[in-house]
This record gives structure tokens, C-alpha cells and sequence, in this order.
């Protein structure tokens, strides 16, 4: 099944959550809805379940608005960050729960309960109660009760943020494939870049209440639309500038740059640290910089500078190899060239247009 999301605003006490929020997940993609905490996420979340009412705007599945129907009515399995397990009762009751509120056959419960400890890897563990299984385990009975009814939509909320790092790498790959066998519409909420990377087809990337940005996980990190999505999917380095003359100038160095015009305006020109080469001599477009840090990192090695044409200490990251042909060490003196580089004009960080040399 569809959604879609038009225009959706949602305020608690005055104060706005949510402000014109639009995008449209096709039927059998999995989403991940990723931003900071407070950005709106699990508010979303909640106004496309049935669990809050939209202010304004509307939710459609398939194309038919369900605003005023329940979670149930809506057809939609939840899962919660917490598990919300019923504790009093074992793993093959907490599976079956939905189906015999439902008043299903007790043969067709026992056979789809069976189904689904199949299908999430919990076989054997049917008479086990939530406080003898582990996070992973609980959370994977979450999942299987959420699937039991066979919902059309599946809404997940932040489902691994109890668990420690190894097991959530371990239950996102396991969710990435089980969505790759059964594929229900899904919408994932995260906090975490990675995470959501890994395991969605695409990305909506949300702050302050509003969409910045829908794309595929390589599409926002490789063109990001404004300075916040730049900043807030993984490292970088924020160069101060100015476009002028058709060029942009910063750090004692200048590119050719399409928007610029003839008179000059502030921009902020933005580079990851494996985008920019260090070299031991001049080259075009570089600029002199001293090594204050290395820390090796694996088959790369990770470098702090000091530019003094820049106003913040530049990060950036090298091939181990590289850095060993190049012996480089703290105190030595190094030419930094960006190889590529990304411009928002103006001096705000948030709603510049913005454009790629």
C-alpha cells in the first residue's frame, strides 16, 4: 500500500511540530524518516499510524484519505523503541495477541504464530517469557506480533535505540532482509545516519518540523540541498568565502563557480575530510596548512591541519598508504587542495540555495 503526506501541519499548546510536511512512500518501499530528536519524526510517525490528528492536511493510503480511522482501521502494525511486550505472557501469546482480539480460528492463530517465530528466527522459544529473552529477542517478538494481523503498512519507531551497538547492527540487517522477503509498506524512524542508510531505500531527512530533503541514501549524501543536511549526515569542514567574479574565493584560493556574478556575497563553501588531498607540494588550487594530529584509522588515516588562511582547524582523511608515502607526522608543513567542494551562498546554515563545484 501507498502513502502519501500532503501538506500535514500538527502544534501542541500553540507551538508548531509539524509545518507543511509532504512526500509519498510507494507501496513495498521501506522509508526512514532520519533527523535530530525534536525535528518531528515520531509525531509523524503517529499522524500517519491514527494515533494524533493532523492539524491540517491529510494522509492517503492508496490514494483514499483515512483521516478519523484508528490504528486498526488503518491496518497498520506498530513497533516501539521499549518493545511494550505484555510480560505476564510468553512469546507465542504475545504474537497471538492481536489475532485473538481479532476472534481468529485457534488453528489458524497457532499456524500463523508459528509462521512468523519462523520468519523472525525465534523458533523453539514459543513458552519463553520477555525477561528470559534478550533485547534483540524481545524486540524481534515486537516485530512478529506487529506483523501477525498482516497489516498493509508497517511503523517503526526508533525500534533499536535500547539496544547496544553490536545488536543493532545485527537486528538492521536482519530487518533489511526481512523486508527484502515480505515487503510491507515500512516507514523507520531514526535518529541514527547509519543506521538509516543501511537499512532504507530512501531517505526523508526532517528539522525543525519541516522536510529538507527525499532522496535515496546516496542522493542526500552526495547532494545535499542545504547546509543542514550537509552537516548533519556525517563529518565536514565549513569554509568562510565569498562568490565574486564568477568565482568562489576562500582560504587564500579561488574556483571557477556558475552563480557567481560580478559584485561580491558571502558564502559558505563545504568539503568532507576524504574530499580533500594533501600533498607535500603546491598544486593548483591549494593552500598551505601545518599537521597538528594524525590518528591512523584503519585503511585510512585521519589528519587535523591548521590553515593559516582558515579561521578552524580542517579535518581531513587519507589513504593509509597515501599518508605513508607522504610520511606524514605532527609539525609537518602540507598543501590541502578541496577536490570537491560544496557552495551555499549567504551566511545563514539554514535554507540557502546551494549548488556544486
Amino acid at each position: 500500500m501507498s502513502i502519501a503526506v500532503h501538506a500535514v501541519h500538527k502544534a501542541f499548546d500553540g507551538h508548531p511540530v509539524l509545518r507543511d510536511v509532504s512526500f509519498d512512500v510507494p507501496g513495498g518501499e521501506l522509508v526512514a524518516l532520519l533527523g535530530p530528536s525534536g525535528c518531528g519524526k515520531t509525531t509523524l510517525l503517529r499522524v500517519i499510524a491514527g494515533l494524533e490528528e493532523a492539524d491540517a492536511g491529510a494522509v492517503l493510503h492508496d490514494g483514499a484519505p483515512v483521516e478519523g480511522k484508528s490504528a486498526r482501521e488503518r491496518n497498520v502494525g506498530l513497533v516501539f523503541q521499549h518493545y511494550a511486550l505484555f510480560r505476564h505472557m510468553n512469546v507465542a501469546e504475545n504474537v497471538a495477541f492481536g489475532l485473538r482480539v481479532r476472534r481468529r480460528p485457534a488453528a489458524a492463530v497457532r499456524a500463523r504464530v508459528q509462521e512468523l517465530l519462523r520468519l523472525v528466527q525465534l523458533s523453539g522459544l514459543e513458552r519463553r517469557f520477555p525477561s528470559q529473552l534478550s533485547g534483540g529477542q524481545r524486540q524481534r517478538v515486537a516485530l512478529a506480533r506487529a506483523l501477525a494481523a498482516e497489516p498493509r503498512v508497517l511503523l517503526l519507531d526508533e525500534p533499536f535505540g535500547a539496544l547496544d551497538a553490536r545488536v543493532r547492527q545485527e537486528l538492521r540487517q536482519w530487518l533489511r532482509r526481512l523486508h527484502d522477503e515480505i515487503h510491507v509498506t515500512t516507514l523507520f524512524v531514526t535518529h541514527d545516519q547509519e543506521e538509516a542508510f543501511e537499512v532504507a531505500d530512501r531517505v526523508v531527512l526532517m528539522n525543525r518540523g519541516q522536510v529538507e530533503q527525499v532522496g535515496t541514501p546516496r542522493q542526500v549524501f552526495d547532494e545535499p540541498r542545504s547546509p543542514f543536511v550537509m552537516q548533519f549526515l556525517g563529518a565536514v569542514n565549513v569554509f568562510h568565502g565569498r562568490l565574486e567574479d564568477g568565482r568562489a574565493h576562500f582560504g587564500g584560493i579561488d574556483v571557477p563557480h556558475p552563480a557567481a556574478g560580478e559584485l561580491p556575497a558571502p558564502a559558505r563553501l563545504y568539503a568532507r575530510p576524504h574530499e580533500l588531498e594533501v600533498h607535500r607540494d603546491p598544486t593548483a588550487g591549494s593552500f598551505p596548512a601545518r599537521v597538528l594530529r594524525v590518528t591512523p584509522a584503519g585503511s585510512a588515516v585521519r589528519l587535523e591541519l591548521h590553515a593559516p588562511t582558515v579561521d578552524r582547524p580542517i579535518s581531513a582523511e587519507v589513504e593509509a598508504r597515501r599518508a605513508e608515502a607522504l610520511a606524514l607526522a605532527e609539525g609537518l608543513e602540507v598543501w590541502v587542495a578541496p577536490r570537491r567542494l560544496r557552495v551555499f551562498e549567504g551566511e545563514a546554515a539554514d535554507s540557502l540555495s546551494s549548488s556544486q563545484l
